[in-house]
């Protein structure tokens, strides 16, 4: 008898539907074709033991299982669950009826239980999409999956629950519901970290507060314990929540690389990524021999953050430069090319020179000019242009760090930085793929950013005296704008680009003479 069970492929963050066509014949054995990974072969030992545990007899019959279409490579042991739904209808152990109105997966244990799978909730998506009537799969995928409106979630926690369920007991797997918009906006204000714990750092706080209000990239040079990482991991505390379309795109991009907590879930806070210096290239830019998403397009709507910069391997360094104006990356492979979004605030902290002291107030540097030149020219000329904001953090005094005074809280920070986005918003309205200012193109700077006679005259002695870039000119101009959003000024003016150039510290001819 010839049956047909439907699953999915997983393409990039997006799912592809998959036919698994069974047909038992005459004979004894066991064919998969349609381009099955070693993963999927091995299912048939799989859902083998998984029968026998549970007094299920493995069919005594030749079986003939084709996955289409045959040009998609089908990957992972999620394939497991429809292929023993479709072994027992095509001997007619269970009946056909329900098959085409589900889409199921799931990963066999040997003792018949559901383990969970990589990417429910694109799977879930598409499930919708193609109107299905519902979805299938093991339980502890089954709140990931059920963000998704409009479709029936089952989440089973082993093999004969699912066979009940097709032999008619639609008691035996009770649905999973969840109020996704609820969830979403209850969750959303929790945060473990607060600006009320920063001491001093007025002028850092005031570069982090334009970076998260233009989504600008940022870098903090500064010697050890002057609280450079602390500041960036209170950072997303001050960036506007996620839109519910923003968090189920990034939930997406975290359930496809396996990396959704246990709860499961839509993710309520933009991401913060804090790679190890050691990373390879290809854990940072995502792929592999099966690709799949790397840190840059983990930290999709929210920020990646590397301490250390310097100490980053330069390939893994020179591979963020095209993601960082794309905000895309492809990645192409032998067998098949898929593209990951990229779209992240680039935060950075290092120490100015190898001893970490160089322009210290206090401590001497024990480097030579020529080894502080050395480790800053680790970071290259094109990777420095496309960080908009380059701050020095000074060690704060004894004074301020004894000081009972409690510093400006996240959420007040955090509504100025709302609000500046909101005009941002509007400006950009109709305008594709742009939404902020650190997104403008060329031709919207002309339009918006452009400053007036006395700010030009300011803008050119800095691009003379700095020897800056026409990339760096176009970041001061896109810095300058938001500045002036977060001043409810229409019109770029002069104070606002003084203050933007303020924040190309490592351009300031000046900077190799203060040690």
């Amino acid at each position: 008898m010839l049956t047909k069970v439907f699953a999915a492929a997983l393409q990039g963050i997006d799912a592809t539907l998959i036919t698994i066509e069974v047909n038992s014949l005459k004979g004894c054995g066991f064919s998969l074709v349609g381009l099955p990974d070693s993963a999927v072969r091995e299912s048939q030992q799989r859902v083998f033991a998984a029968f026998h545990v549970l007094g299920l007899n493995f069919p005594n019959a030749d079986i003939l299982v084709n996955m289409a279409p045959a040009d998609i490579r089908k990957e992972g042991s999620a394939y497991d669950l429809p292929l023993s739904m479709g072994i027992l209808t095509s001997v007619e152990v269970l009946p056909p009826q329900l098959l085409d109105e589900y889409l199921m997966m799931g990963e066999l244990g040997l003792d018949g239980r559901l383990l969970p799978i990589r990417g429910a909730l694109p799977i879930a998506i598409m499930a919708r999409e193609l109107g299905f009537k519902g979805i299938i799969l093991p339980h502890q995928n089954a709140r990931e999956a059920a963000v998704v409106n409009n479709l029936i979630v089952l989440g089973a926690e082993n093999l004969s629950q699912v066979v009940d369920f097709f032999k008619g007991n639609e008691k035996s797997i009770v649905p999973t519901v969840m109020n996704t918009r609820e969830e979403f906006y209850h969750h959303q204000q929790e945060f473990d970290t607060d600006f009320t714990d920063v001491k001093g750092q007025e002028n850092v706080k005031r570069a982090m507060e334009i970076a998260a209000a233009g989504s600008h990239n940022l870098l903090l040079v500064g010697s050890p314990g002057s609280g450079k990482s602390m500041l960036a991991k209170r950072l997303p505390t001050i960036l506007p929540p996620l839109s519910l379309a923003e968090s189920l795109e990034t939930t997406k991009i975290h359930s496809v690389a396996g990396k959704l907590n246990k709860e499961g879930g839509l993710i309520y806070h933009r991401p913060f990524r804090n790679p190890h210096h050691t990373i390879s290239t290809v854990a940072m830019t995502g792929g592999g021999s099966y690709p799949l998403p790397g840190e840059i397009s983990l930290a999709h709507n929210g920020i990646l953050f590397l301490d250390e910069l310097p100490e980053f391997r330069r390939d893994v360094l020179e591979v963020l430069r095209q993601p960082l104006e794309d905000r895309h990356i492809s990645i192409s492979r032998v067998r098949n090319q898929v593209d990951y979004p990229a779209s992240f605030m680039f935060v950075a902290a290092m120490n100015p020179c190898p001893c970490g002291y160089y322009n210290h107030p206090t401590h001497p540097c024990v480097c030579s000019p020529g080894q502080v030149l050395k480790y800053m020219s680790r970071i290259s000329g094109p990777l420095m242009d496309r960080i908009d904001l380059q701050i020095e953090v000074t060690p704060v005094p004894f004074e301020e760090l004894s000081s009972q005074r409690v510093g400006e809280p996240s959420c007040v920070i955090r509504e100025r930085v709302i609000k500046a986005r909101k005009i941002q918003e509007e400006r950009y309205k109709g305008i594709p793929h742009v939404h902020c200012n650190a997104q403008m193109t060329p031709k919207l700077l002309q339009l918006y950013a452009l400053p007036d006679a006395n700010g030009l005259m300011l803008l050119r002695t800095a691009m003379q005296r700095l020897n800056l870039s026409a990339r760096a000119y176009d970041r001061i101009l896109k810095v300058a704008r938001t500045i002036a959003d977060l001043a409810g000024c229409e019109q770029v003016q002069s104070q606002h680009l003084a203050e933007a150039i303020g924040y190309r510290n490592l351009d300031r001819e000046d900077w190799s003479d203060r040690g």
